[in-house]
């Protein structure tokens, strides 16, 4: 009988340090007095996701980039048509730059609307940096964005976008101040 009560008091004991080295392993992650480990923890998950939420759009927008942690809030470039070579973001063309910002932003409102509902996005300028081609890929990609019941805010001087975009509201100026032309004026 004792030798049976010490083998499972060893079993119980075996069992108590394995679980004791989950939570020391927890602890050395994301444990510490000021909660500083746990949130960086919780940042990195989360900045994972939101990269993860970038490269679904920018793959939509231009299937020739994704976008990779380099560091905290440090990113780089992976270039598919160039066997996948890693490249600094500041190698990459002005167009370029803004499909990835975009795509970043677009992660942004996906990942807010999970707890909150982001419905209008607005996109301030960048369009003149874009060739005709990845123009139309930008404009059919808030197309489809509009089409999910987003409404998406374009400022731009862009002609292209003037034509491609009916709704609008467009600001003139005269002597160095903006107004609104008066079919566009509430009163």
């Amino acid at each position: 009988e004792t030798i049976a009560k010490n083998s499972q008091i060893v079993k119980e004991l075996q069992e108590a340090v394995s679980e004791y080295g989950v939570w020391q392993k927890l602890s050395e992650l994301i444990g510490s007095h000021d909660g500083s480990k746990f949130a960086k923890f919780a940042q990195t998950l989360t900045m994972e996701y939101l990269l993860k939420l970038a490269n679904k759009h920018l793959y939509i927008l231009d299937r020739r980039y994704r976008i990779r942690q380099k560091g905290i809030l440090d990113f780089e470039i992976i270039d598919t048509y160039q066997a996948d070579v890693v490249r600094p973001i500041s190698t990459l063309s002005g167009g370029e730059s803004f499909l990835v910002s975009l795509s970043l932003a677009l992660a942004l409102s996906d990942l807010a609307g999970s707890r909150i509902k982001i419905e209008t996005l607005f996109l301030d300028e960048g369009f003149g940096t874009l060739d005709s081609e990845t123009l139309e890929t930008v404009l059919s990609a808030l197309d489809k964005l509009n089409n999910q019941g987003k409404m998406v805010g374009v400022i731009s001087h862009v002609n292209a976008l003037k034509e491609r975009i009916t709704t609008r509201i467009e600001v003139n100026s005269s002597g160095g101040i903006g107004y609104l032309d008066s079919k566009y004026r509430v009163i």
